[in-house]
Parts: structure tokens; sequence; C-alpha cells
């Protein structure tokens, strides 16, 4: 896979040190289950600390399609799967719309594990930093690897970033499919930030909802 792009140039407070399991894993690994068991065991950053544990992607290795996201929520985090709570619904209806059946598409995140701040009882995303993103480089490289997808889709500025490096913007290249590594990647936007749809800031839930669906729709077309 790609060496890390400009994104993982940088130093951060993330950086601390820790252990990828077994560091020939994500490059070695026969197959999905494989890979899954050592990311586990993965303590190459602070993450892992006060959370559930790794979530790991789901979906079939002959998937033609690959989703991959920003990070787990608390939901995931409690159920240790991507994509189960409300964004996960809502990218689950935008599927359906765009003709792309969930069960037969990988879905992943850039991070592994959920960063988050508490607030009393609740446990508040943050934004996983660029340390995160390059500790769980080597596991989404793996998945990249052993399901070899047709079509690459990114949800979000973090999950662009992470494979088309720090000069992306999500705004000015949603939506336009390009080569990247054997595949056809699209991004687009991640369903939460419609859920976070703010009229104040000019932001209407309904036009980027129907924006998300087009983006998934091109997607689709590339799988025909």
């Amino acid at each position: 896979m790609t060496e890390p792009l400009d994104l993982f140039s940088t130093t951060d407070d993330a950086d601390t040190p820790g252990t990828v399991a077994d560091a020939t894993a994500p490059t070695e690994a026969p197959d999905l289950e494989t890979l899954r068991e050592r990311a586990a065991a993965c303590t190459a950053c602070e993450l892992h600390e006060g959370t559930t544990g790794t979530v790991f992607g789901v979906g079939p290795t002959t998937a033609r399609v690959m989703f991959v996201g920003e990070q787990p929520g608390d939901q995931e985090d409690r159920k240790l799967e991507p994509f189960v709570g409300p964004a996960g619904r809502l990218l689950d209806e935008a599927l359906v719309e765009a003709g792309i059946a969930r069960e037969d598409a990988y879905v992943t995140n850039a991070v592994k594990h959920f960063s988050f701040r508490r607030q009393g009882n609740r446990r508040i995303h943050q934004t996983p930093k660029a340390g995160h993103i390059r500790a769980c480089r080597p596991w989404l490289d793996g998945e990249l690897a052993l399901v070899r997808p047709h079509v690459l889709v990114t949800l979000g500025a973090t999950a662009g970033k992470a494979l088309l490096g720090s000069s992306f913007r999500i705004t000015a290249e949603r939506g336009q499919p390009r080569p990247w590594e054997g595949s056809t990647l699209v991004p687009t936007i991640h369903p939460s930030a419609i859920l976070r749809a703010d009229p104040d800031r000019g932001q209407d839930a309904d036009e980027m909802r129907a924006g998300f669906v087009e983006d998934l729709r091109t997607a689709a077309q590339l799988l025909d």
C-alpha cells in the first residue's frame, strides 16, 4: 500500500509510546479474522485506554465497495461494530436509496478506537489527531489489501485526509471519483455531518442528505 501521506509527517501529542501487535500483521495477515485478532491487541496510541476495545471493520472479503469513516462513536465502541448508531442508520437508509446493499459492502474506520472526552456521564466525540490516524494506518492498509475493493468511499474529512493527505478538502472534492491504488475512490461527507446540520450556519439537512445520496449513487454506478 501507499506510504502514509503528509498528514502523518507531523508530531502531536498523540504520539505516545505503544505497540502495534505484530508489526508485520497488516501485510502478512492471511485473512480478515487474523487481522482483526491482531488489531485487537494494538496499543500504538493512547486511545485503547478507557474504551471497550478495537472496533474493526465488518463485511465480506469479496466486497466490491468499501466505506471508510472517521472513527467509532459511543454506540459503536459499546457494541464493537462500526456504524451501528444514528449515523449508521442514516448510512443504511442512504445506501438503500443509492442501490447499494449494506451486506455486500465492507465498512470500517480510519481510526479503530473511540476518541472522546468525558462530560459527566457522557462521552463526547473528539476528532482524532494525526498520530491516532497514523497509528491505525497499518490496520486500514491491511483491510484494503485483503478486500481489494473496486470502489472506495471515504466518509468525511478525516477519512479523506487519511488516504489522500492533509490538503484534501471535502467541500471542494466530494463526489468526484479518482483513481486510487487500483480502486476508484469517491469522497463524500460523513453521515454524522447531516445529523449535526445547523440552520444558523446555512446548513440544510435535507439538502445535505440529498447530496450524500447522490455521491453514493456515483459510487454505485462505478460498480456496474
